[in-house]
Protein backbone atom coordinates (compact mmCIF):
# COMPACT_ATOMS: atom_id res chain seq x y z
CA UNK A 1 0.00 0.00 0.00
CA UNK A 2 1.49 3.34 -0.98
CA UNK A 3 1.56 6.34 1.32
CA UNK A 4 -1.10 8.17 -0.69
CA UNK A 5 -3.61 5.32 -0.41
CA UNK A 6 -3.41 5.01 3.37
CA UNK A 7 -6.46 6.28 5.27
CA UNK A 8 -5.75 9.49 7.24
CA UNK A 9 -5.45 9.76 11.00
CA UNK A 10 -4.68 12.82 13.10
CA UNK A 11 -2.53 12.82 16.24
CA UNK A 12 -3.21 15.93 18.33
CA UNK A 13 -0.57 15.91 21.07
CA UNK A 14 0.93 18.36 23.53
CA UNK A 15 1.69 18.89 27.22
CA UNK A 16 -1.04 18.97 29.82
CA UNK A 17 -3.14 22.18 29.96
CA UNK A 18 -1.96 23.32 26.51
CA UNK A 19 -5.44 23.38 24.94
CA UNK A 20 -5.60 20.10 23.00
CA UNK A 21 -9.20 19.22 23.83
CA UNK A 22 -10.61 22.60 22.80
CA UNK A 23 -8.88 22.41 19.42
CA UNK A 24 -10.00 18.81 18.92
CA UNK A 25 -13.64 19.73 19.42
CA UNK A 26 -13.33 22.62 16.97
CA UNK A 27 -11.76 20.28 14.40
CA UNK A 28 -14.71 17.89 14.61
CA UNK A 29 -16.97 20.76 13.59
CA UNK A 30 -14.94 21.30 10.42
CA UNK A 31 -13.89 17.75 9.50
CA UNK A 32 -15.53 14.30 9.56
CA UNK A 33 -13.52 13.28 12.64
CA UNK A 34 -14.24 11.00 15.59
CA UNK A 35 -12.20 11.55 18.76
CA UNK A 36 -10.18 8.82 20.46
CA UNK A 37 -8.74 9.76 23.84
CA UNK A 38 -5.03 9.09 24.37
CA UNK A 39 -4.93 9.70 28.11
CA UNK A 40 -4.00 7.21 30.82
CA UNK A 41 -6.18 9.02 33.39
CA UNK A 42 -9.35 9.66 31.37
CA UNK A 43 -9.86 5.90 31.10
CA UNK A 44 -11.05 5.78 34.72
CA UNK A 45 -14.66 6.20 35.85
CA UNK A 46 -15.25 8.60 38.72
CA UNK A 47 -12.04 10.51 38.04
CA UNK A 48 -13.42 13.57 36.32
CA UNK A 49 -12.30 16.81 37.93
CA UNK A 50 -8.63 16.01 38.44
CA UNK A 51 -8.26 14.64 34.91
CA UNK A 52 -9.90 17.69 33.31
CA UNK A 53 -12.33 15.28 31.71
CA UNK A 54 -14.93 17.04 29.53
CA UNK A 55 -18.29 17.15 31.30
CA UNK A 56 -21.21 14.94 30.35
CA UNK A 57 -22.91 17.45 28.06
CA UNK A 58 -19.63 18.08 26.22
CA UNK A 59 -19.01 14.36 25.79
CA UNK A 60 -22.53 13.95 24.42
CA UNK A 61 -21.86 16.65 21.84
CA UNK A 62 -18.26 15.57 21.16
CA UNK A 63 -18.03 11.83 21.93
CA UNK A 64 -14.61 10.57 23.06
CA UNK A 65 -13.74 6.91 22.66
CA UNK A 66 -11.65 5.19 25.36
CA UNK A 67 -12.98 7.45 28.13
CA UNK A 68 -14.58 5.96 31.28
CA UNK A 69 -13.75 2.39 30.31
CA UNK A 70 -12.26 1.15 33.62
CA UNK A 71 -12.85 1.24 37.36
CA UNK A 72 -9.97 2.89 39.28
CA UNK A 73 -9.16 -0.47 40.89
CA UNK A 74 -8.16 -1.84 37.48
CA UNK A 75 -4.92 -1.40 35.54
CA UNK A 76 -4.43 -0.66 31.85
CA UNK A 77 -1.27 -1.14 29.84
CA UNK A 78 0.17 0.50 26.73
CA UNK A 79 -0.33 -2.85 24.98
CA UNK A 80 -4.04 -2.82 25.84
CA UNK A 81 -4.32 0.75 24.62
CA UNK A 82 -2.67 -0.15 21.31
CA UNK A 83 -5.12 -2.97 20.74
CA UNK A 84 -8.13 -0.86 21.69
CA UNK A 85 -7.01 2.19 19.72
CA UNK A 86 -6.34 0.18 16.55
CA UNK A 87 -9.79 -1.36 16.85
CA UNK A 88 -11.44 2.05 17.26
CA UNK A 89 -9.40 3.56 14.41
CA UNK A 90 -10.41 0.74 12.08
CA UNK A 91 -14.08 1.16 13.00
CA UNK A 92 -13.91 4.92 12.35
CA UNK A 93 -12.05 4.57 9.04
CA UNK A 94 -14.47 1.91 7.86
CA UNK A 95 -17.26 4.52 7.93
CA UNK A 96 -15.20 6.94 5.85
CA UNK A 97 -14.42 9.21 8.80
CA UNK A 98 -11.05 10.27 10.26
CA UNK A 99 -9.69 9.05 13.61
CA UNK A 100 -8.62 12.06 15.69
CA UNK A 101 -6.42 10.88 18.54
CA UNK A 102 -6.15 13.47 21.30
CA UNK A 103 -4.19 13.42 24.54
CA UNK A 104 -0.83 13.66 26.21
CA UNK A 105 0.11 10.10 27.17
CA UNK A 106 3.11 9.90 24.91
CA UNK A 107 3.91 6.28 25.73
CA UNK A 108 0.53 5.33 24.27
CA UNK A 109 1.28 7.18 21.03
CA UNK A 110 4.72 5.57 20.92
CA UNK A 111 3.24 2.10 21.39
CA UNK A 112 0.75 2.78 18.62
CA UNK A 113 3.42 3.93 16.16
CA UNK A 114 6.22 1.51 16.97
CA UNK A 115 4.61 -1.48 18.57
CA UNK A 116 5.89 -2.84 21.85
CA UNK A 117 8.99 -4.66 22.98
CA UNK A 118 8.51 -8.15 24.42
CA UNK A 119 8.76 -7.16 28.08
CA UNK A 120 8.39 -9.52 31.05
CA UNK A 121 5.18 -9.66 33.06
CA UNK A 122 5.08 -7.84 36.39
CA UNK A 123 6.69 -9.73 39.26
CA UNK A 124 5.13 -9.18 42.69
CA UNK A 125 8.26 -10.09 44.64
CA UNK A 126 10.51 -7.78 42.65
CA UNK A 127 8.00 -4.93 42.89
CA UNK A 128 7.66 -5.40 46.66
CA UNK A 129 11.43 -5.28 47.04
CA UNK A 130 11.70 -2.11 44.95
CA UNK A 131 8.88 -0.43 46.87
CA UNK A 132 10.51 -1.32 50.19
CA UNK A 133 13.77 0.19 48.93
CA UNK A 134 11.94 3.36 47.86
CA UNK A 135 10.20 3.67 51.23
CA UNK A 136 13.52 3.35 53.01
CA UNK A 137 15.76 5.54 50.82
CA UNK A 138 13.38 7.47 48.56
CA UNK A 139 12.72 7.27 44.81
CA UNK A 140 15.78 9.40 43.91
CA UNK A 141 17.93 6.50 45.16
CA UNK A 142 16.22 4.20 42.66
CA UNK A 143 16.64 6.85 39.97
CA UNK A 144 20.38 6.86 40.70
CA UNK A 145 20.46 3.09 40.31
CA UNK A 146 18.58 3.33 37.01
CA UNK A 147 21.10 5.89 35.73
CA UNK A 148 23.78 3.24 36.26
CA UNK A 149 22.03 0.44 34.35
CA UNK A 150 19.92 2.42 31.86
CA UNK A 151 21.12 6.05 31.56
CA UNK A 152 18.84 6.76 28.58
CA UNK A 153 15.69 5.87 30.53
CA UNK A 154 16.99 7.68 33.61
CA UNK A 155 17.46 10.86 31.58
CA UNK A 156 13.86 10.63 30.39
CA UNK A 157 12.33 9.95 33.82
CA UNK A 158 12.01 12.33 36.75
CA UNK A 159 13.61 11.21 40.06
CA UNK A 160 10.14 10.86 41.62
CA UNK A 161 8.37 9.19 38.67
CA UNK A 162 7.75 6.18 40.88
CA UNK A 163 5.63 4.06 38.56
CA UNK A 164 8.01 4.19 35.59
CA UNK A 165 11.16 3.96 37.70
CA UNK A 166 9.80 0.85 39.34
CA UNK A 167 8.94 -0.74 36.00
CA UNK A 168 12.30 0.10 34.42
CA UNK A 169 14.23 -1.42 37.31
CA UNK A 170 11.88 -4.39 37.47
CA UNK A 171 12.55 -5.16 33.80
CA UNK A 172 16.29 -4.90 34.40
CA UNK A 173 16.18 -7.22 37.40
CA UNK A 174 14.06 -9.79 35.57
CA UNK A 175 15.99 -9.77 32.27
CA UNK A 176 19.40 -8.34 33.04
CA UNK A 177 18.82 -5.92 30.16
CA UNK A 178 17.65 -2.31 30.06
CA UNK A 179 14.34 -1.04 28.72
CA UNK A 180 16.28 1.03 26.20
CA UNK A 181 18.03 -2.07 24.89
CA UNK A 182 14.82 -4.08 24.65
CA UNK A 183 12.94 -1.28 22.91
CA UNK A 184 15.74 -0.95 20.38
CA UNK A 185 15.18 -4.57 19.40
CA UNK A 186 11.42 -4.37 19.09
CA UNK A 187 9.98 -5.36 15.77
CA UNK A 188 8.77 -2.66 13.45
CA UNK A 189 4.98 -2.41 13.37
CA UNK A 190 3.91 -0.23 10.49
CA UNK A 191 0.78 1.75 11.36
CA UNK A 192 -1.56 1.47 8.37
CA UNK A 193 -2.48 5.17 8.37
CA UNK A 194 -1.26 8.41 6.89
CA UNK A 195 -0.69 10.15 10.23
CA UNK A 196 -0.76 13.93 10.52
CA UNK A 197 1.21 14.84 13.67
CA UNK A 198 0.11 18.03 15.43
CA UNK A 199 1.22 19.38 18.81
CA UNK A 200 -0.22 22.28 20.80
CA UNK A 201 2.33 24.13 22.91
CA UNK A 202 2.43 27.72 24.22
CA UNK A 203 5.30 29.80 22.87
CA UNK A 204 6.62 30.52 26.37
CA UNK A 205 7.15 27.86 29.04
CA UNK A 206 6.06 30.46 31.59
CA UNK A 207 2.66 30.64 29.90
CA UNK A 208 2.24 26.89 30.20
CA UNK A 209 3.14 27.05 33.90
CA UNK A 210 0.54 29.77 34.42
CA UNK A 211 -2.10 27.66 32.67
CA UNK A 212 -1.20 24.66 34.82
CA UNK A 213 -1.46 26.63 38.07
CA UNK A 214 -4.76 28.21 37.02
CA UNK A 215 -6.29 24.89 36.00
CA UNK A 216 -5.19 23.20 39.21
CA UNK A 217 -6.85 25.93 41.26
CA UNK A 218 -10.01 25.63 39.15
CA UNK A 219 -10.03 21.88 39.84
CA UNK A 220 -9.83 22.52 43.57
CA UNK A 221 -12.64 25.08 43.36
CA UNK A 222 -14.73 22.53 41.46
CA UNK A 223 -14.43 19.92 44.23
CA UNK A 224 -11.27 17.97 43.38
CA UNK A 225 -10.50 17.14 47.02
CA UNK A 226 -14.04 15.84 47.51
CA UNK A 227 -13.69 13.70 44.37
CA UNK A 228 -10.49 12.10 45.66
CA UNK A 229 -12.06 11.60 49.10
CA UNK A 230 -14.83 9.54 47.49
CA UNK A 231 -12.13 7.31 46.01
CA UNK A 232 -10.21 7.26 49.30
CA UNK A 233 -13.31 6.25 51.27
CA UNK A 234 -13.97 3.24 49.03
CA UNK A 235 -11.36 1.30 50.95
CA UNK A 236 -10.21 -0.86 48.04
CA UNK A 237 -7.85 1.66 46.44
CA UNK A 238 -4.26 2.38 47.40
CA UNK A 239 -1.17 4.22 46.21
CA UNK A 240 0.15 1.16 44.40
CA UNK A 241 -2.54 1.53 41.75
CA UNK A 242 -1.93 3.55 38.57
CA UNK A 243 -5.20 5.44 39.08
CA UNK A 244 -4.23 6.77 42.50
CA UNK A 245 -0.75 7.60 41.26
CA UNK A 246 -2.10 9.88 38.52
CA UNK A 247 -0.71 13.40 38.75
CA UNK A 248 -2.80 15.46 41.15
CA UNK A 249 -4.59 12.48 42.67
CA UNK A 250 -1.46 11.21 44.42
CA UNK A 251 -0.90 14.62 46.00
CA UNK A 252 -4.48 14.99 47.26
CA UNK A 253 -4.36 11.40 48.53
CA UNK A 254 -1.29 12.28 50.61
CA UNK A 255 -3.15 15.31 51.97
CA UNK A 256 -6.09 13.11 53.00
CA UNK A 257 -3.67 10.73 54.73
CA UNK A 258 -2.28 13.66 56.73
CA UNK A 259 1.13 13.61 55.09
CA UNK A 260 0.87 17.23 53.90
CA UNK A 261 -1.18 20.29 54.79
CA UNK A 262 -3.51 21.89 52.24
CA UNK A 263 -1.07 24.52 50.96
CA UNK A 264 1.72 21.96 50.57
CA UNK A 265 -0.66 19.71 48.67
CA UNK A 266 -1.41 22.52 46.21
CA UNK A 267 2.29 23.25 45.74
CA UNK A 268 3.15 19.57 45.27
CA UNK A 269 0.28 19.10 42.82
CA UNK A 270 1.34 22.02 40.64
CA UNK A 271 4.99 20.95 40.69
CA UNK A 272 4.05 17.38 39.74
CA UNK A 273 1.94 18.67 36.86
CA UNK A 274 4.82 20.83 35.63
CA UNK A 275 7.10 17.79 35.75
CA UNK A 276 4.56 15.82 33.72
CA UNK A 277 4.46 18.61 31.12
CA UNK A 278 8.26 18.64 30.96
CA UNK A 279 8.33 14.89 30.25
CA UNK A 280 5.69 15.28 27.56
CA UNK A 281 7.66 18.07 25.90
CA UNK A 282 10.81 15.93 25.98
CA UNK A 283 8.96 13.22 24.05
CA UNK A 284 7.64 15.76 21.55
CA UNK A 285 11.02 17.37 20.89
CA UNK A 286 12.19 14.13 19.27
CA UNK A 287 8.90 13.30 17.50
CA UNK A 288 9.30 12.95 13.75
CA UNK A 289 7.32 15.04 11.24
CA UNK A 290 5.69 17.10 13.98
CA UNK A 291 3.78 20.30 13.24
CA UNK A 292 3.74 22.76 16.15
CA UNK A 293 0.76 24.94 16.95
CA UNK A 294 0.47 27.65 19.60
CA UNK A 295 -2.77 28.22 21.56
CA UNK A 296 -2.17 31.98 21.51
CA UNK A 297 -2.65 31.93 17.73
CA UNK A 298 -6.12 33.33 16.97
CA UNK A 299 -6.06 31.40 13.68
CA UNK A 300 -5.00 28.08 15.22
CA UNK A 301 -8.01 26.28 13.74
CA UNK A 302 -7.31 27.67 10.27
CA UNK A 303 -3.64 26.71 10.48
CA UNK A 304 -4.53 23.22 11.72
CA UNK A 305 -6.91 22.65 8.83
CA UNK A 306 -4.30 23.86 6.35
CA UNK A 307 -1.75 21.36 7.70
CA UNK A 308 -4.29 18.54 7.63
CA UNK A 309 -5.47 19.35 4.10
CA UNK A 310 -1.90 19.45 2.81
CA UNK A 311 -1.14 16.04 4.32
CA UNK A 312 -4.31 14.35 3.10
CA UNK A 313 -4.28 15.59 -0.48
Amino acid sequence: MTHSTLPPAIFLMGPTAAGKTDLAMRLTEELPCDIISVDSALIYKGMDIGTAKPDRSTLEKYPHRLVDILDPAESYSAAQFRQDALSEMEAISRTGRIPLLVGGTMMYYNALIKGLAPLPEADADVRARLLAWAEQEGWPALHKRLSEVDPVSAERLAPNDSQRLQRALEVYELTGRSLTELWAEQKSHSLPYNVINLAVMPEERRTLHERIALRYQMMLDAGFVEEVKCLYDRGDLHTGLPSVRCVGYRQVWSYLEGEWDYETMIEKGIVATRQLAKRQITWLRSWENLNWLVPEDTDILKHSLKLIDAAII
